[in-house]
Parts: C-alpha cells; sequence; structure tokens
C-alpha cells in the first residue's frame, strides 16, 4: 500500500523476485482476463469500456480465479488491492475459503508535499515517451529532451491541483483500510521519503521478520 508516487511498483518488482512469489496487480489480471476472453473478463470489459471502476464483486472473483493458480502456492504480492475497507473485508472472506491468510501488509509512507513534489515534477517527450524530473532528474536544456531533442510536456494529472485531489481520495479511501490492518496486527509502515535502496532494505527487514 502506499499513495501515488510513492514508488510501490518499484518495491514490488524487488519483492517479488527477493521472495519468489507473482506480483499481482488488479489491472494485470484485469487485462489477462479479458485478453483471455474468461466470462468475468467480459463483464470487466463493460465496466472498463465505458470508463467505469469494476465492480467489487466481479473483482474479487477475478482475484479468486487468480490466486487459485499453482504459481501461487507458495505465496503472493498484492498490488492496488484492496483499496477500501469493504474489498478488504471481501480479500478476508477470499482468502479463508481459499484456506490462506495474509502475512504482511506493508504500507510505504510518504508525506503528501513530498508526493506533491514528485508527481507535479514529471516531464514527458512527446516524441520518444522519455520521461524525466525537473528536481531529480534535470534536463540539460530546459523543455528540450536529452535524448531526441523532442518538446517536453506534463501530463494532465501531474498538475498540482490535479495531485492534489488524487492524494486527497486516496487518504479519504485508506484511512479506515490502514487501521484494519493495524488492529490486525499486520501493518508494517516503511519510510517511503528515503533514497530507493534505503526503501529497500527496511522493506527486507519487514521480510525477514516473517521467516
Amino acid at each position: 500500500m502506499g499513495p501515488p508516487g510513492a514508488g510501490k511498483g518499484t518495491q514490488a518488482a524487488r519483492i517479488t523476485r527477493f521472495c519468489g512469489i507473482p506480483h499481482i496487480s488488479t489491472g494485470d489480471i484485469f487485462r489477462a482476463a479479458i485478453r483471455e476472453g474468461t466470462e468475468l473478463g467480459r463483464e470487466a470489459k463493460k465496466y472498463l469500456d465505458a470508463g467505469q471502476l469494476v465492480p467489487d464483486q466481479i473483482t474479487i472473483e477475478i482475484i479468486r480465479e487468480r490466486l487459485k493458480q499453482q504459481d501461487c502456492a507458495r505465496g503472493f504480492l498484492l498490488d492496488g488491492f484492496p483499496r477500501t475497507l469493504p474489498q478488504a473485508e471481501a480479500l478476508d472472506r477470499l482468502l479463508a475459503d481459499l484456506g490462506s491468510n495474509l502475512d504482511l501488509v506493508l504500507n510505504v509512507a510518504v508525506r503528501p508535499e513530498i508526493l506533491l513534489e514528485r508527481l507535479t515534477g514529471r516531464r514527458i517527450c512527446r516524441s520518444c515517451g522519455a520521461t524525466y524530473h525537473v528536481v531529480f532528474q534535470p534536463l540539460q536544456l530546459s523543455g528540450i529532451c536529452d535524448r531526441c531533442g523532442g518538446e517536453l510536456y506534463q501530463r494532465s494529472d501531474d498538475t498540482a491541483e490535479t495531485v492534489e485531489d488524487r492524494l486527497k481520495v486516496y487518504t479519504n479511501q485508506t484511512a479506515s483500510l490502514l487501521e484494519h490492518y493495524r488492529r490486525r496486527g499486520l501493518l508494517k509502515e516503511v519510510n517511503g521519503e528515503q533514497e530507493i535502496d534505503a526503501v529497500w532494505m527496511e522493506i527486507q527487514r519487514c521480510l525477514r521478520s516473517l521467516c
């Protein structure tokens, strides 16, 4: 878990290699179910094509099918689910049905003002798609791609107003979710404001505590 811009994707890739378990994101399993033409995939596609959120009932059933696959027998990493308390409660019931359980919930914590700086500073090349950051990966020439000389732009969802709205939605959704896992003794907070390798070292300590 963690807000937009916390670096969850980077750390998720390291966790799956370290533990030898599959990385399961809702986006990936939606795309796989749609590609395979499953009944649930077709249902999910109707909502995604209409620009709507896939209902929890469909999402949890697609996750059920994914967790029943052989590569999840030794464990799995969930990314992007659950996002709300009702989803977490549905996941608890699903795992109980499968005779499984959660061992650890990692929350990559970053202050809103840091996230705002990270997300609003991103710039993308219109020509080659290269990504830069005005603070963390500055350009040789302002507004010009170092790689191909193309024009750089800021995505519409990276503006300060949009980022602030995204962070508010995330905070409102997850406050009760974090408390749910904190009460169960599953939640570990990781300082996501450090360098990437320092965050990873902290995560490794949390993972080793399970052994």
